[in-house]
């Protein structure tokens, strides 16, 4: 009896320093090292505190953060790296449930070249797709971020501010940015919901698009990066995807980039989200080559 417990005290010790040393061995690895070196240039503290909390629990998570998130993902040159951060910041704001990871990439954003004010509005944006509880969360995130960085002595740009719009008929503004994105989208609007809610419409036309898509201190492809990107991570919006991922084409994001954006949530909201994403930009390729 005695030899078998000591035979299974060396087989738990023997797993325990196999365990180690692979977790040693990928820590050493080219993807190991180079999702490191991508980490510490996007998040810099804030993603060093993620990675240094799950040591005692799940050293692996850590690793294959490092290795697939930022080695594999991050680390491609598809989408710049402000891009990649707009996209994170609306999706984890469209999601609602990951504050801690919002604040690190709040961070990454700021650090990646994104002024106050465009986060301010990427934001703004999340009240049209994801309501504005996940608005108002993600304002206070961006809120203790800044508080946190002036401690540190960072001092962020601020940005320019939006352009007070003269338009005094919001439905007409509202119509004219909706058909920036696609002329014969208002048309098709009305003529699916003016009989059965036409207030949908006019709301739709009139705070999505008149005061919000209006609003001139963040460029069309960052919007549609943020746009395309909650709709992918929510993943119960295909109609509304389709059309911006439509849209984006429109207004010159590539056919690459927002293929990129679909690789990007394999990290933040899984590979099912991603894959439909890519389905839905595939089908649009299609229809747009067909349509030629």
């Amino acid at each position: 009896m005695k030899h078998i417990f000591i035979s299974i005290l060396l087989l738990g010790f023997s797993i325990e320093v196999f365990c180690q040393t692979e977790i040693t061995n990928k820590m050493q690895s080219n993807r190991y090292e180079r999702g490191w070196k991508k980490l510490k240039e996007i998040d810099g503290e804030a993603g060093e505190k993620v990675i240094e909390s799950l040591k005692d629990i799940s050293p692996e998570l850590g690793i294959y953060i490092i290795e697939y998130a930022f080695g594999d993902i991050y680390a491609r040159e598809g989408l710049d790296l402000k891009s990649k951060e707009i996209a994170v910041v609306a999706s984890l704001i469209a999601m609602g449930n990951a504050k801690p990871q919002l604040k690190v990439h709040i961070n990454g954003a700021l650090n990646t070249g994104s002024s106050i004010n465009e986060l301010k509005e990427v934001i703004l944006q999340m009240s049209v797709y994801s309501g504005f509880p996940s608005a108002i969360n993600g304002m206070n995130a961006l809120k203790e971020v800044l508080e946190e960085r002036q401690k540190q002595g960072i001092k962020d740009e601020i940005g320019k501010s939006a352009t007070i719009s003269n338009q005094t008929d919001r439905l007409k503004l509202g119509e004219k940015e909706l058909s920036k994105l696609d002329s014969s989208q208002v048309e098709r609007l009305k003529n699916t919901y003016n009989e059965f809610s036409p207030e949908l419409v006019k709301f739709i036309l009139e705070y999505g698009y008149a005061d919000i898509f209006s609003r001139d201190n963040l460029s069309e492809k960052y919007r549609q990066i943020a746009t395309i990107s909650a709709l992918a991570a929510l993943g119960t919006a295909e109609p509304q995807l389709k059309f911006h991922i439509n849209a984006g084409l429109n207004i010159g994001l590539t056919e690459t980039e927002i293929k990129e954006i679909m690789l990007l949530m394999t990290v933040y909201s899984g590979f099912p989200s991603a894959i439909n994403g890519t389905n839905i930009l595939k089908e649009v390729i299609l229809e747009r080559s067909i349509n030629r």
